[in-house]
């Protein structure tokens, strides 16, 4: 095997820099939204990388646990946005991401929704049932807010369901790409 050029080592470092620097910022982005840095952190990892990778190399990489690599490994599975893989020969489990960004971002909004979204629907349409009957100029105004708070949940709820659904579709993408010009 030939020893790397000075231009290719150059080139690695510059990747590698770059790569981390990605792996960081979408750690830092995903505490942003609610899912912890190391669950973020590993997604990236796996969206930028070109090979599946084993729990071991995830752990080196990251320099996480095992059982951090493990859990957070299982959540992604879980949401859909990683896979396990077999390899013909090999013990380990091995891990890629769903490389297609749309598909992510649609599976990224379902599963939002169903966290957070139609959960924070229920505790509004619970409070209005519960202050229904009530007549104090403050329950009356609690009740207007929350209504309207719930109906733009479900407004949204809804949207969001659209979007979801569409990623078998071109046409909502296009229709994003345009409105964005």
């Amino acid at each position: 095997m030939s020893k790397p050029t000075p231009s290719q080592s150059e080139e690695a470092l510059k990747l590698q820099e770059a790569r981390d620097e990605f792996v960081a910022q979408w750690g830092t982005m995903g505490s942003a939204w609610g899912v912890n840095r190391t669950m973020a952190q590993i997604h990236a990892l796996l969206m930028i990388t070109t090979r599946p990778l084993s729990t071991d190399d995830i752990m080196e990489d990251l320099r996480i646990s095992r059982g951090n690599a493990h859990m957070n490994l299982r959540e992604l599975v879980g949401w859909g946005l990683v896979r396990s893989v077999i390899r013909k020969g090999e013990r380990k489990e091995f891990f890629e991401a769903e490389k297609d960004v749309w598909k992510m971002f649609c599976i990224i909004i379902r599963e939002r929704k169903r966290r957070e979204i139609q959960p924070a629907i229920a505790v509004l349409k619970g409070c209005i049932e519960r202050v229904n009957a009530l007549k104090s100029d403050e329950a009356e105004a609690f009740s207007t807010q929350t209504k309207a708070l719930c109906k733009f949940m479900e407004t949204a709820d809804s949207v969001l369901s659209r979007v979801a659904r569409s990623e078998e579709s071109t046409v909502l993408p296009w229709a994003l790409n345009y409105l964005a010009r």
